[in-house]
């Protein structure tokens, strides 16, 4: 049999052109088995682990689906992280950049005005988080009436951090006539009491793998005393030597100390817990999925959705709390078929929770000794001109798409009564561009943003300042990265 494509699927040729410039190239298990049944538009409940390409399963089809011409959101994803409405809401820009998808993401911590003005704009889809997509629905910020689709994504994540009635409250709130979908990696009574309760005869897809946790993975444990945990993880490091590893600690104060420590070293690091700013968490982030530093100390909220590929080591400095977490850290590593190693610091008041935990997983964890000194002093000069030499930044999928996009910013907009079609009706007239050309348009009160795909942005941004829009001389520059 044949490897399905996804341009076997039945796609817009727009969608099929994104993904071609993603580097989509087969689609995962996941999506194999979800995009068919989505674009039929049943309910969905999906089990699946983390990084297997969900968001993409969902993403794909919901860009299919929606209609460009509709003004008001169409689309709700609600996510439990700030990180991971981001990341959602880069992934379906991305995806459905051709046919011209506009997606934003709400989410606490930021200016509500903002996100107020933006949600008057032609919208198709939105993402965000219980707490703050609630408040906007209660104040008739967000038009909900035209939701076709929900998707409710990492499901017991969004439980276990205590959003259940939110998530209740919105629902309650929404089209009854509507296709929901819901996903997680576990599956524990809360959820599927969420599915009995608001779906409607949904199909059951089930990503098998081994155990709770992916075949790639390899897992072991070293106890260790408390005070002894630095001078391990020192040495567990000059032996592993991981390519790019995140550190995981229970409390805020233990990835600032380690932080710190690792620091001294001039250890390739940083961290990254909710105790940040959001700016902040958001830039480091970034810098980690780039490959600028090699080594992420992080609290839990790191663990869950966020897509960064070559992960090799994942460490559990701190032993999670709570046997989900176990599944949801480990999966950040043995990603995407990739091999990964996730090593895991037990102290002696841990044996309970460590019982738990393979209980839980469904195998016994491999216990390993502490490296030797030997070993440790084999291996610490390689060691010491890895972390030396600078990072090898890795490729962004996005760069592809990205580069044959140029915004253009204007200054003006609404104040000025400019619409979408003066802009699109000015320069689709240009010599060699046509609507095809033109991306998303966002207006706002005092300048409007315009994306310009094919390459042809510098050709449009010479032209058009000598050019009036509705017989006003606007000025015209590169707006930021699209």
């Amino acid at each position: 049999m044949s490897e399905i494509k996804f341009a076997d699927f039945s796609l817009s040729t727009e969608i099929v052109r994104a993904l071609e410039s993603l580097a989509y190239e087969t689609p995962t298990e996941v999506q194999r088995e979800v995009i068919p049944v989505a674009l039929q538009q049943k309910d969905l409940v999906v089990k699946s682990q983390t990084g297997s390409g969900k968001t993409a399963a969902y993403g794909i089809p919901l860009c299919e689906l929606v209609d460009w011409n509709e003004n008001k959101p169409q689309v709700l994803v609600l996510t439990p992280t700030r990180e991971l409405a981001l990341q959602v809401n880069e992934d379906i820009t991305n995806i459905g950049r051709f046919k011209r998808i506009k997606a934003m993401a709400v989410y606490g911590k930021a200016p509500f005005h903002i996100q107020k003005a933006e949600l008057k704009q032609r919208t198709h889809m939105v993402v965000g988080t219980p707490g703050r997509v609630h408040d906007h629905i209660e104040r008739g910020t967000l038009a909900v009436e035209r939701i076709k689709y929900l998707v409710i994504d990492e499901a017991d994540e969004m439980l276990n951090m205590g959003f259940i009635e939110q998530v209740q409250a919105i629902i309650q709130q929404l089209p009854r006539d509507r296709v929901t979908m819901l996903f997680s990696a576990t599956f524990p009574e809360d959820v599927a009491k969420l599915a009995r309760q608001y779906m409607n005869d949904p199909v059951h897809v089930e990503i098998k793998a081994a155990g709770l946790t992916t075949a790639t993975i390899k897992h072991s444990v070293i106890e260790v005393k408390e005070a002894d945990k630095f001078a391990l993880l020192q040495d567990v490091m000059i032996v592993e030597s991981p390519d790019s590893c995140i550190i995981f600690c229970r409390t805020q104060e233990n990835v600032d100390q380690v932080f710190r420590q690792m620091a001294e070293l001039e250890y390739p690091c940083d961290r990254i817990h909710g105790g940040m700013e959001q700016a902040e968490r958001f830039e480091v982030m970034n810098a980690f999925r780039r490959g600028q530093f090699r080594y992420l100390i992080a609290t839990d909220v790191a663990a869950r959705g966020i897509d960064i590929t070559n992960i090799t080591h994942v460490i559990n400095f701190d032993i999670p709390l709570d046997k989900e977490s176990y599944v949801h850290r480990t999966g950040r590593t043995g990603r995407a078929g990739l091999a990964g190693k996730a090593i895991t610091f037990a102290a002696p008041k841990d044996s309970r929770r460590l019982s738990e935990i393979e209980e839980y997983i469904g195998f016994s964890i491999h216990k390993a000794s502490a490296p030797s000194e030997e070993a440790v002093d084999l291996r610490r000069e390689d060691f010491e001109q890895k972390i030396n030499v600078g990072p090898v930044l890795k490729k962004d999928k996005r760069e592809q798409l990205n580069k044959q996009i140029m915004k253009l910013n204007f200054n003006g907009g609404k104040k000025k009564k400019l619409r979408a079609v003066d802009f699109v009706g000015t320069i689709a007239k240009i010599e060699g561009v046509s609507a095809d050309d033109i991306g998303i348009i966002t207006i706002l009160d005092n300048v409007t943003d315009v994306e310009i795909l094919n390459g042809k942005g510098p050709l449009v941004l010479e032209i058009m300042k000598n050019t009036t829009i509705k017989g006003k001389q606007l000025k015209v520059r590169r707006g930021q990265k699209a």
